[in-house]
């Protein structure tokens, strides 16, 4: 691993994993983890307590305040999970940190489903599962970043995403 760790973003639907791999990441690289979900305004946790989606104009003073806390911890590394679930929400937060790492972790609605039968969220209902695919837009190939399956173990997840982690951003940077 590089001494140099770039932000770092683990996006996607609610249920895939983002804050368990955003943790374990974290740890294993010695930085610190944000749950993105804690940088909501009051208005957000309410219009998705009551099972409704946010609007892209909704959504946008919240990507900026990940973005800030992306680029205030830059220098010495940060993982924070955010659903960052289109291209054009990710460009926003490139905009703050220019070298971001993305990790999507990718699976099927039924299993994704199935793991949030098994858990209680505090303000984002299972209901919102299929808006949340509708809107996703997956990782591209000219995003820095890397996808990952959440069948794997986590720590088969975070070895995968270490391992990509110093070769992507190295051939990036060329």
């Amino acid at each position: 691993m590089s001494t140099t760790i770039p932000p770092i973003v683990v996006m996607g639907v609610q249920g895939a994993g983002k804050s368990t791999i955003g943790t374990l990441l974290a740890g294993r690289l010695g930085v610190a983890f944000v749950d993105g979900d804690r940088l909501h305004s009051p208005e957000n946790v309410a219009t998705m307590a009551a099972g409704n989606a946010l609007t892209d104009e909704a959504r946008v003073p919240w990507l900026n305040s990940v973005g800030h806390v992306l680029a205030e911890n830059g220098d010495t590394g940060i993982v924070v999970a955010c659903s960052a679930l289109k291209r054009s929400y990710r460009d926003l937060l490139r905009e703050h940190a220019p070298d971001l790492f993305v990790v999507y972790p990718e699976g099927s609605i039924e299993l994704i489903s199935a793991r949030i039968g098994a858990r209680q969220h505090e303000f984002m209902p299972a209901g919102l599962l299929r808006s949340q695919f509708d809107t996703l837009e997956p990782l591209q190939a000219d995003e820095l970043g890397v996808a990952v399956d959440i069948a794997l173990s986590p720590d088969e997840i975070i070895d995968a995403v270490v391992a990509m982690l110093d070769t992507k951003a190295e051939r990036h940077a060329h």
